[in-house]
């Protein structure tokens, strides 16, 4: 089966992002997500990002987003928590159903065509919890490469995460330090 079959069909997939290798499920099948979970390990309470095929297509499943920001740090190496006051896929919300983690990354070629096909992937670090994210194929787990119906290999990836960056509260907090300058999504903030 291939990528973008397995994902339209509900399973979990793997494929190359713009730093490390994602665990992926269709955004939009709350089982599909559910079945990603459960191979990932992770509870129900964890929030998930979204990663569009492009700002357009984001903006369409989520129309209160902030697009000036959007625009400003997207495509590029950033996860954007923002308020998402419709509570849209909640399943992917964990414990702040007000809030979404959303992306729009530069990925590969072959990744790109699989969102352009799909349009929205719940993704998550190819990795087991608390354990470096994966650069290649062969360093995901084996757990996790058996228990998806199709991958796609890219090589050696850089092996940095996307910079995550909360922009729901009155400041935006860094999450967590990855491949996006902190700089440019401070200064983004001020677009909001």
């Amino acid at each position: 089966m291939d990528v973008t079959g397995a994902l339209l069909a509900g399973h979990p997939v793997l494929l190359p992002a713009d730093g490390v290798y994602g665990l992926c499920a269709l955004a939009g099948s709350p089982e599909a997500v559910r079945a990603l979970y459960a191979l990932k390990g992770r509870g129900d309470a964890q929030p998930t990002a979204i990663i569009a095929a492009g700002v357009e297509t984001l903006v369409e499943a989520v129309p209160e987003l902030p697009r000036p920001l959007l625009d400003t740090l997207l495509p590029g190496p950033y996860t954007l928590v923002l308020p998402n006051p419709s509570h849209r896929f909640s399943w992917l919300t964990g414990e702040r159903p007000d809030t979404i983690g959303v992306r729009v990354a530069r990925v590969p070629a072959a990744t790109q065509r699989v969102l352009d096909a799909v349009g929205l992937i719940a993704a998550t670090s190819a990795n087991e919890p608390g354990e470096p994210a994966a650069a290649s194929l062969d360093a995901v787990p084996d757990r996790i490469r058996r228990g998806c119906a199709a991958e796609l290999d890219a090589g050696g990836l850089a092996g940095t995460p996307s910079t995550v960056v909360d922009f729901t509260g009155d400041e935006p907090r860094i999450l967590r330090e990855g491949a996006g300058a902190i700089d440019e999504a401070l200064a983004a903030a001020r677009l909001r």
